[in-house]
């Protein structure tokens, strides 16, 4: 991984810009392999420059003012060079010669699309997303300290070099599983494709990447797993809570933010003339209906006296979520379930056991959970072994009946 700068500076003559055996002087300044010509409004003649040494031959008037201009040219370069660097900011050879010459880059930078993402979302994106958008930007930082020695970039640099070489510091640097990589990439992908919209850059440079995420089976509970939760009642009143948050989630496919923002409000007569919950997914503002069952409705009734729900007016008492994943594993143990389980489980379970698994069409559970896409479904939601073996069970009855009627 490269941490340094490399910097340099060559004085040349243009001779494609030859006029009366005279050549323009020019300074061609290096950062890290990158190229900026600098005209520096002077003339000399071809025939007494010395192009190994970059400067004029002879001890002369004339030879001593170009050289010594030559040299404060040098010092000044430096002295940019050395500024940015020890302020931490973006280095690059366009830049020195911008400052050089007196001139405001307005070019914008990552941290200009960063800064302009942070305002927005505080008001499109839940907390938990910003989160994870600010952990992102923790890396993007580390890597160009890392990468590039500096704090910034401009957004018309990003390429596709840089997309991989980030990927590959997340994989190797900070030794990320992949599908934790490619989160972090598609973050950065939409920061940078908010920028070319927004038309602060001419090209995408995500054009050619592709992400690639490593299919992983979604864990859920058995119908065996959730009996032994549901049976089991605990003396400590958390726990007890806890449990009852998440057999209601199994039972409802509600996420964690769903079930902690239901209000009493959220509670409807469906189009049957029963208790329905009628809400917005936290996640995608999407409405769901969901009809109640009759495990849902009983804890619903348990809790709606609760004090601390009717002082929130909620359906439920709150909790964090890092606090409730941190319980469920202690309920884990006491069921002897070995899974990682986790409140997210229970959506898993709910698409999965409760209803696939009882012949409910993946259509309805699609609507259910308030996917748009059937294709989500059928990520979060997998047919356990058991009723492939009912179908196939069935449709082999149904042959050995053809069969015999022949």
């Amino acid at each position: 991984m490269k941490t340094t700068q490399t910097f340099s500076v060559l004085f040349w003559l243009k001779q494609s810009s030859i006029k009366n055996g005279k050549a323009p002087l020019y300074a061609r300044i290096t950062v890290n392999g990158k190229r900026a010509e600098l005209s520096l409004k002077r003339k000399v003649l071809i025939s007494e420059w010395d192009s190994n040494k970059s400067r004029l031959k002879g001890l002369g008037d004339e030879a001593k003012l170009i050289n010594e201009f030559l040299r404060q040219v040098n010092v000044d370069l430096f002295e940019i060079y050395q500024n940015l660097k020890r302020e931490g900011k973006l280095i690059s050879s366009s830049i020195i010669k911008s400052q050089y010459l007196g001139e405001n880059d307005s070019r914008q930078a990552l941290t200009d699309i960063i800064d302009y993402h942070k305002i927005h979302m505080k008001s499109t994106l839940r907390w938990g997303t910003q989160k994870n958008y600010f952990t992102t930007h923790k890396y993007i930082f580390k890597f160009l300290k890392l990468k590039y020695a500096t704090t910034d970039m401009y957004l018309s640099e990003l390429n596709y070099q840089f997309i991989i070489d980030f990927e590959r510091f997340l994989k190797v640097q900070e030794n990320m599983s992949n599908n934790t990589v490619m989160k972090h990439i598609e973050r950065l992908r939409k920061l940078v494709s908010l920028a070319f919209k927004m038309e602060w850059i001419d090209k995408d440079p995500f054009i050619k990447f592709e992400a690639k995420y490593d299919k992983k089976e979604r864990c859920f509970l058995t119908a065996e797993e959730l009996e032994a939760i549901e049976n089991k009642s605990f003396d400590i009143t958390r726990l007890q809570q806890i449990k009852d948050l998440f057999v209601f989630a199994c039972y409802t496919g509600l996420s964690y933010g769903d079930v902690m923002q239901l209000t009493p409000n959220d509670l409807c007569l469906g189009i049957d003339g029963k208790l329905w919950i009628h809400s917005k997914r936290e996640k995608t503002n999407v409405p769901i209906k969901i009809p109640l069952l009759q495990k849902a409705l009983e804890l619903i009734e348990k809790y709606e006296t609760y004090p601390e729900s009717v002082s929130n007016q909620t359906i439920f008492p709150g909790i964090s979520n890092q606090k409730l994943n941190s319980y469920l594993k202690e309920i884990a143990d006491v069921c002897r379930i070995k899974k990682n389980l986790t409140f997210h489980v229970a959506r898993h379970t709910f698409a999965t056991t409760v209803t696939l698994s009882n012949g409910v069409p993946i259509e309805t559970v699609s609507k259910l959970l308030g996917h748009t896409k059937l294709s989500t479904t059928q990520i979060y939601a997998r047919v356990v072994e058991s009723k492939i073996s009912e179908d196939m069970g069935s449709l082999h009855q149904k042959l050995e009946k053809r069969t015999a009627e022949i």
